[in-house]
């Protein structure tokens, strides 16, 4: 099968990306300027522009393609003859080390200033991941399917689990008012999350 050759911008375009990426982990997203990635892409700042309209851009589009491999990509399936509450948890824990990781972190906080003043971004970036089918999304409806859990709207449902997880996990990390949390807190974040979603939900 033959590969599909790629054009010289999108080679440069990926090599921004993955200099970001790099750039980011080193030095943190705030300590990271657009002329930084461009040398390390190895490309004009003007080319890094034409990709990218500024470095909140570069980051949304880093943090949309961390989500959607995190949250679509799970190797975590439903399990019917499996207890519901360790898979349920499984699912969070995930969830939760994405959500603690301090690179993700970082550049969530650079996304959500910058969408404090373009809210109309924001809105389109939400329609994207609610378009996405996440693991988590397939595991309810599998679960549902399968008469081990109650009807229920899943979109609605998952929200209420990332209530759960997010209120202790990802909120007070982004506004710093607590450090990441350690992995014990997380797998006890998550069991007891799990619990509570399923004392109402289980058939």
């Amino acid at each position: 099968m033959n590969e599909v050759k790629r054009t010289r911008s999108e080679i440069k375009r990926q090599a921004i990306i993955e200099a970001a990426r790099q750039a980011f982990t080193d030095q943190g997203v705030q300590g990271t300027s657009m002329d930084k990635v461009a040398a390390l892409a190895q490309v004009s700042k003007r080319t890094v522009y034409n990709h990218f309209p500024s470095k909140e851009a570069l980051v949304m589009h880093l943090l949309s393609q961390v989500w959607q491999q995190a949250l679509t990509q799970t190797e975590l399936q439903y399990q019917p003859d499996q207890p519901l509450a360790p898979q349920l948890q499984g699912l969070l824990e995930e969830e939760l080390t994405l959500l603690c990781d301090p690179i993700n972190l970082d550049m969530t906080r650079v996304a959500f200033s910058h969408f404090l003043f373009h809210p109309q971004q924001l809105q389109v970036e939400m329609v994207k991941f609610n378009e996405l089918e996440t693991g988590l999304q397939r595991w309810l409806a599998a679960a549902v399917a399968d008469g081990r859990l109650k009807p229920m709207e899943i979109r609605f449902a998952m929200e209420q689990l990332h209530g759960l997880i997010k209120g202790c996990g990802f909120w007070p990390q982004v506004m710093m008012s607590m450090p990441p949390l350690p992995e014990p807190q997380r797998r006890q974040l998550a069991a007891e999350s799990a619990a509570m979603f399923l004392s109402h939900y289980q058939s």
